[in-house]
């Protein structure tokens, strides 16, 4: 590695912990967590560690637990585990593994056993991460024709819903942005921003009579218009693609809020995808300060405050500070693309 690499050491016992600092503490910068919470902030840190030793026998939140969070976490997902413990059973190493470690150390530790598996593994990651960097290089033109064949697809129910194609231009980089805040992984942020043009794809599945009405919509129509989001994942369909798996993902849940009370099946705080949740930031904040034939706009100042009235209700508590972090490139976006503007390329700013 071309700078010297953080190793995160997570244990309850001060001295375990000792002895792990003095095998590496010479080659690595080394930081230290006494449980599983700790280790978890820690690991989500905008510095985040390259590897993480993780022991298994800890109180209140195990190693396993620990793992099956990180793992699930896109901004954590991709940093190499290596289980430490005194747990030798061959049942016990299959649990570690199928839960995503990369390696299994057992105590007593070994010196030259840590070093030298802690060095395997850091090489490893810094090779995956060169050969992402390749592809994603390599990829670049195909990248850019399937982001504009998704943003024509977005328009299209945009388009219907007299909304215009800037919306789902706008809306997708505020989500990348704020994927960015919160330290997701590039990889992750990419699918969120590609993926969210087609969160509304739905309506083309509408009738003109309910989706152009300009009254309130009745019980009987308000119930077909939430049907919007099971008729995007219905034309999206069921695919082994990361880009749409994700773009149904978003489809279903961006109407649902933390407190329960969205549609369509009331999912409550992490139960809703976190793709979701930050769609649903973005979506809402544009369409507050997007002028419509029946709304004016909102100034920012204006949708903010509401936003912030709305977290822990219908948006994420942890999400509403990161967004509010973001809103001097939002503002910037809203310059570039703004409804007035001529159609412009999507994707054509400066990642």
């Amino acid at each position: 590695m071309t700078e010297q690499a953080t190793i995160l050491v997570v244990d309850d016992n001060a001295d375990n912990i000792d002895v792990l600092n003095g095998i590496l503490r010479p080659l690595y910068k080394v930081k230290a967590a006494l449980n599983g919470e700790i280790a978890l902030k820690i690991a989500n840190a905008k510095q985040k560690p390259d590897l993480i030793l993780l022991d298994v026998m800890m109180p209140e939140m195990d190693g396993h637990e620990v793992c099956r969070k990180l793992k699930s976490n896109p901004v954590t997902s991709n940093i190499p585990v290596i289980f430490v413990t005194a747990k030798t059973e061959i049942q016990d190493e299959k649990i570690g593994f199928e839960l995503g470690a990369v390696d299994y150390i057992t105590k007593p530790v070994s010196v030259p056993i840590v070093q030298a598996r802690v060095k395997t593994q850091l090489a490893l990651y810094d090779q995956q991460r060169e050969l992402e960097r390749q592809v994603s290089a390599r990829t670049e033109q195909l990248e850019i024709t399937r982001a504009e064949i998704i943003k024509r697809l977005g328009r299209a129910a945009e388009f219907k819903d007299n909304e215009t194609g800037m919306h789902v231009i706008r809306m997708s980089w505020y989500a990348k942005f704020l994927a960015e805040e919160i330290n997701a992984n590039d990889e992750w942020v990419d699918l969120v921003f590609n993926a969210a043009p087609m969160h509304d794809i739905g309506k083309i599945g509408i009738a003109d009579s309910i989706l152009l009405k300009p009254g309130k919509l009745n019980e009987h129509e308000w119930i077909e218009m939430q049907r919007h989001v099971e008729y995007g994942a219905e034309i999206l369909g069921t695919h082994q693609s990361p880009l749409l798996s994700m773009a149904v993902e978003i489809c279903l849940y961006h109407h649902e809020k933390f407190d329960g009370t969205g549609y369509p099946h009331q999912l409550k705080g992490e139960e809703i995808p976190l793709s979701a949740r930050i769609v649903a930031l973005a979506d809402v904040y544009d369409a507050l300060t997007s002028e419509r034939p029946y709304k004016k706009s909102w100034s920012a100042e204006e949708a903010m405050e509401y936003i912030e009235q709305q977290s822990g209700k219908h948006f994420d508590p942890e999400l509403v500070p990161a967004f509010k972090n973001c809103l001097t490139k939002i503002r910037q976006v809203m310059q570039d693309y703004g409804d007035q503007q001529e159609e412009l390329t999507f994707g054509n700013r400066h990642k």
